[in-house]
């Protein structure tokens, strides 16, 4: 299949050469310390730049430099981010005196991962780190919808809560799958790296960009903000200002979920 897909006349036209294992790259002496499965090269990166730029500039600093203090900025940013949505998850309708303290613990802990990540430089320990933050704030965030939410909103407005809730259930679900399967993605890009990297050159560009499983990670990550749409709608529903706002979603594997204003018409 593969011989007679690269054989065809319009294959050809639009193929050009994937990689020529060129040791540095555009921006010079390649320096981090990890490249996933990805080709060194950078042109590989402008295919993959609109979707990159959805996760951060870090992240498309990193890749395409493949610069050590460009992975800095990519990985740890990941960690500060979450961090950011464990102070909001933890901190909503607590005293000023326990926001304090947790911000100054989470600071705490933002300087122990920047500091043992800089010194050991091992991936696995920021991969474990981010999933750790990550399950602590859905969890967190599913907790206080069923034990904080259902039971004021089912009192307030029970005609709409329970359609309301199961929304919110759904959007966990949908975004939880789109992130394992771009995260199931990149493992086995790395598991095949070597495999997948003798296909994408056989098959060249821009064909083999459709197999570089990291950048699928980071769209598919991109993608699955469900939950931060999920945490602002959470947010104004135990605000009481449920009547105040809408979700508007109309297909939940077709379109991006979003909170809005409404109008005195809804």
């Amino acid at each position: 299949m593969n011989r007679t897909m690269a054989a065809a006349p319009l294959f050809q036209a639009l193929r050009l050469a994937y990689n020529d294992d060129i040791p540095d790259g555009y921006w010079g002496e390649k320096t981090s310390t990890l490249n996933f499965c990805e080709e060194g090269h950078p042109r590989i990166f402008l295919i993959a730049y609109m979707g990159y730029i959805v996760v951060g500039l870090g992240s498309t600093a990193f890749h395409t430099s493949l610069k050590y203090p460009m992975q800095l900025i990519d990985e740890l940013s990941m960690i500060y981010t979450t961090l950011f949505m464990v102070f909001a998850t933890f901190a909503y309708s607590k005293s000023n005196r326990f926001s304090v303290f947790l911000g100054s613990g989470l600071v705490l802990l933002a300087g122990f991962i920047t500091s043992y990540y800089h010194i050991t430089k091992d991936p696995v320990f920021h991969q474990g780190c981010y999933a750790a933050l990550t399950t602590t704030v859905v969890l967190r965030s599913l907790y206080v919808m069923e034990t904080q939410l259902r039971p004021v909103l089912t009192k307030r407005n029970g005609g709409t809560a329970s359609r309301t809730l199961n929304t919110m259930w759904i959007m966990v679900g949908t975004g939880l799958g789109v992130f394992l399967t771009g995260f199931l993605i990149w493992n086995l890009d790395n598991a095949f790296c070597s495999q997948i990297r003798r296909l994408r050159r056989h098959v060249g560009l821009p064909w083999g960009a459709l197999l570089e499983g990291h950048a699928w990670w980071h769209l598919m990550t991109g993608l699955a903000y469900y939950y931060i749409t999920w945490g602002i709608w959470l947010r104004r529903c135990l605000e009481g200002r449920e009547d105040e706002y809408r979700l508007v979603w109309p297909r939940s594997l077709s379109s991006i979920p979003v909170v809005v204003k409404a109008k005195k018409s809804d």
